[in-house]
């Protein structure tokens, strides 16, 4: 157990004085460094233990003064010589050195002087030897409270994984797989933190490997399963005459240790491998990003992304701190200056009660947990105050068992188990060195409980009752429609059973509905991170219905953002975190993001409905027909229902025209998304009122129609068969008689607006298309314009994270703007005519070339903005600020829109 910082600071200042006047021999340098490592409690044995010889830069032996292997080298020099010299000499040492041998610290001393490099901080102390005890904690590393800003992309995070990821790789490969090898690669992880964080002795894993097994490796698989043993054991029932660098470990508990395993096998280049593993800091090394990278391990093809498989912790901060955390604080800063209620607050701390249903390797509940430590130590300072005498040990009130979670892996369940641990030692560290005392909780004695099994089909008030629990959290499965399997499909429709539509919902929503069903009737907050497409398109009718109708709301929301994903050839996923609850609480808050990319910035809101923007609770149905009579009828294009037979390639058409030249005249361009947006062409037999007598006359458009009504009879479905009896014709014609405004139903979400644009009445328009027949420059303008791009993006649709208009659910239910005048009917017009031609100033490019962000025309880009200014105008006198206010404005129109008309009261009468 180490020493406490006070008892440390003590022997520092004695040992300041002890030295300050004595000699400079360097017969005395041995007892100087004896007495030095004695500050921290470590033994003349140990120091004894330290290397001394060692190869120079130049191939001759040298002698170090001290070297503790991977941590410290010691260069000492007489009263008053060159410390930069004793430097250049100590580097010089490190060519003869293993790259696992190499320290982070090299410390020089001429006994007045101390100068302390840290060499992967790249930072230097230097001070004399009267001033030790007040730099004493520069040395924490050597006491064994080193503690570290975590960083989310430190290397060693990478580092610590690929090296585990070899040695695992190597055991599967001897045979030594499944259960047995992840509870194995549990425990020594468990040991490599455990060395480096003063749950044991720095390196003591790390020197019983080096100095009790054979280089060859024979013996390090008996010697680790007696020392597991002996980590499961209590020091007073341990044997006597066991090897006392054995008993010297402390007793762990915690059943981490308590499973017998097969005994394992290790080689050389095994127990290399571990030394290497040993060679970290894994006090650097945070448990709520380790765990995730530690279970890619697992997987090679995911090892090779490793640094996209891990949730980071900036995200996870923008889930738990509306869910708990920011009103913990607040409540906090309102009663830390009154003894008894700061108390009371305490006492409430340590009752809550934390449930991640889908915690993985417990990401969530990690951090969780170390920020309600952190905020812990706030209050324990307070209390300090004014108190003689303060027992900190018995003043820490919160525990690893208020956290509750479901995994369905064992392997992630068993590392989120143990990075709760570790985070608790290291929030331990940060009390000792706040205090003074060292504080452990080592044996383990509490644990949190993760419950390894299949969150959806399991009750979770088994886990924990619904009134102890305070708050559930996550990050359940991104999984859609199409990439679920049978079974998680057959899960979603049990869970939803009885609710219409549920074909279309996202994996991720039955955690939103087994939330809902668990805790009803209580006070219990949920939230959780989900895929953006849970609040748009038609999921929302499935879902949120069924949340509102179990009168379920919205209280902070996250709008859609990029969670990051690095691997390569993999597409960013655009998330939202959504927090609910069954009780309506007054202060919301809508953290929106300029881009998915940008910091968010936080709204006060009085609602959150469930697109996420601040208005009316209202939900957007597919409608058949517009909800406003000024709107023009909008359709979907024509449908071949050919197999592609009466579907020409240009290349085919320029060979049909050389054999049959008189079917140039039942070609027609044929124009869907991509070939109206990207300028590809296509064409197609379009023999709607040919004469007969003419297609009986051109041979292959014969031999095309006879494929069509083969393909048309051998269909399954009654009505294609009917078909069979015009073959020549299109399948479902809807082509207008007239110019037509075309809309792609599927385009890019990177555009700032949809593509839409006049085609002329012979270009035949296809089912990847809308078309709005007679449009004017008037309707134009309203479809292409930022309100209704705004409407699109809440309400729409996706594929992957493409836009996906759809006629039911987007245009027909957008509110257009109220009752124009004359004016802004014209002004509509002409701006809509503007965008038009200086569209026209580009004949050679591509419509996906002008609304390239990157590449669109500043003519262009203007004559946009123009179009939509006036366009805001016909909707409200006062300018939008962003798009949340445009979607909120025709959240509140499309209600007055759509609520249903009361019957007027009648009169009363006069008596």
């Amino acid at each position: 157990m180490p020493l406490s910082w006070n008892e440390i600071r003590t022997r520092a200042l004695a040992f300041s004085n002890e030295w300050q006047d004595e000699g400079s021999e360097q017969a005395e340098s041995q007892s100087f460094w004896n007495d030095f490592f004695n500050i921290f409690g470590i033994t003349r044995r140990r120091v004894a233990s330290f290397e001394k010889l060692a190869k120079k830069i130049d191939g001759k032996d040298g002698f170090i003064d001290l070297l503790w292997k991977g941590v410290l080298l010691i260069e000492h020099k007489s009263r008053g010589k060159n410390l930069d010299r004793a430097y250049t000499q100590a580097l010089d040492y490190f060519p003869g050195l293993k790259e696992r041998e190499l320290p982070r610290f090299i410390l020089v001393s001429d006994f007045a002087r101390f100068r302390l490099y840290d060499l992967d901080d790249d930072t230097t102390h230097e001070f004399a030897l009267p001033d030790l005890h007040q730099n004493i904690h520069h040395f924490a590393f050597i006491a064994g409270y080193q503690t570290h800003k975590i960083k989310e992309q430190d290397p060693v995070n990478i580092q610590a994984a690929e090296l585990m990821g070899k040695l695992h790789d190597r055991l599967r490969a001897i045979g030594y797989a499944g259960h047995d090898l992840e509870i194995y690669l549990v425990r020594l992880l468990f040991c490599l933190f455990a060395e480096d964080t003063g749950i044991f002795q720095r390196q003591q894993f790390h020197d019983y490997i080096e100095d009790r097994t054979a280089e060859d490796g024979a013996d390090l698989a008996s010697q680790l399963d007696t020392l597991f043993y002996v980590l499961n054991t209590a020091t007073a029932e341990r044997l006597d005459n066991r090897d006392e660098s054995l008993n010297a470990f402390p007793f762990v508990n915690g059943k981490l240790f308590e499973e017998r395993l097969r005994p394992a096998s290790f080689d050389r280049a095994m127990r290399e491998s571990l030394l290497q593993c040993c060679a970290l800091d894994w006090s650097r090394i945070s448990p709520a990003i380790f765990g995730s990278l530690f279970q890619s391990i697992m997987d090679k093809e995911a090892r090779r992304n490793l640094g996209a498989h891990y949730t980071s912790e900036t995200n996870i901060l923008k889930l738990i701190n509306p869910l708990f955390m920011d009103d913990l604080r607040a409540e906090f800063e309102k009663v830390k200056n009154n003894r008894n209620k700061l108390f009371e607050f305490h006492k409430k701390l340590s009752t809550l009660k934390f449930l991640d249903p889908a915690c993985g390797c417990g990401n969530f509940l990690v951090v969780a947990y170390r920020e309600l430590r952190l905020l812990e130590l706030e209050v324990l300072r307070v209390s300090r105050k004014g108190m003689k005498t303060f027992d900190v040990h018995s003043m820490i009130a919160l525990d690893v068992n208020q956290f509750y979670g479901i995994e369905i892996e064992e392997f992630p369940a068993q590392i989120a188990q143990v990075a709760l641990w570790l985070v608790d030692h290291q929030m331990n560290l940060l009390v000792s060195q706040e205090f003074g005392l060292y504080f452990a909780r080592i044996p383990l004695t509490s644990s949190a409980s993760i419950v390894h099994g299949n969150a959806l089909q399991m009750d979770w008030r088994e886990v924990i009752a619904p009134e102890r629990l305070s708050f559930i959290m996550g990050n359940p499965p991104f999984i859609g429609k199409k990439e679920q399997s049978k079974e998680q499909k057959a899960e979603v429709k049990q869970i939803f059973a009885g609710i219409k539509g549920n074909g279309v919902l996202d994996y991720v929503t039955c955690w939103y509905m087994k939330a809902a069903q668990y805790i009803a009737g209580t006070k219990i907050k949920v939230a959780f991170v989900s895929t953006k497409s849970i609040v748009q398109g038609e999921q929302v009718g499935v879902l949120w219905n069924e949340m509102h109708r179990l009168n379920y709301h919205i209280f902070f929301a996250h709008r859609p953002f990029k969670w990051t994903n690095e691997a390569r050839g993999k597409a960013a996923v655009h998330c939202v975190i959504i927090g609910f609850a069954g009780q309506d609480i007054s202060r919301k808050q809508l953290f929106d993001y300029e881009t998915v990319t940008s910091d968010p910035s936080l709204i006060a809101v009085k609602r959150i409905n469930a697109y996420l923007v601040d208005a009316a609770e209202a939900i957007v149905l597919g409608a058949s027909i517009p909800i406003c009579k000024q709107a023009p009828k909008i359709n979907y294009g024509s449908m071949g229902i050919d197999s592609g037979h009466l579907i020409l390639t240009e290349e085919e058409k320029t060979v049909l025209l050389l054999e049959e030249p008189e079917a140039e005249n039942y070609i027609r361009p044929f124009i869907g998304a991509e070939e109206y947006i990207k300028g590809k062409k296509r064409y197609c037999l379009w023999l709607k009122d040919a004469p007969p007598q003419e297609i009986r006359k051109l041979k292959h458009i014969r031999g095309r129609i006879e494929k069509v009504k083969q393909f048309r009879l051998s269909s399954n479905r009654k009505e294609t068969k009917a078909l069979a009896n015009t073959p020549m014709l299109f399948g479902e014609i809807r082509q207008p008689d007239d110019e037509y405004l075309i809309i792609p139903k599927v385009s890019s979400e990177s555009r700032h607006y949809i593509p839409i644009g006049y085609c002329p009445k012979h270009y035949i328009a296809n089912g990847s298309s809308l078309v709005i027949a007679k449009a004017s420059k008037y309707d134009f303008g309203v479809v292409t314009s930022q309100m209704h791009m705004a409407w699109m993006r809440a309400v729409g649709g996706r594929l992957e994270s493409r836009y996906q208009y759809s006629s039911s659910l987007v245009y027909n239910n957008f509110p257009w703007p109220k009752d124009p005048s004359e004016k802004q009917t014209a002004d509509i017009g002409n701006k809509a005519q503007a965008v038009l031609d200086a569209r026209a100033q580009f004949p050679d490019s591509t419509l996906a070339d002008l609304y390239d962000p990157l590449s669109m025309p500043p003519t262009l880009q203007k004559a946009h903005q123009a179009l939509d200014k006036t366009v805001d105008r016909a909707y409200r006198k006062t300018t939008f600020n962003n798009e949340a206010e445009r979607v909120s404005f025709l959240f509140d129109l499309y209600q007055q829109y759509t609520a249903p008309l009361l019957p007027k009261k009648k009169p009363k009468r006069r008596k």
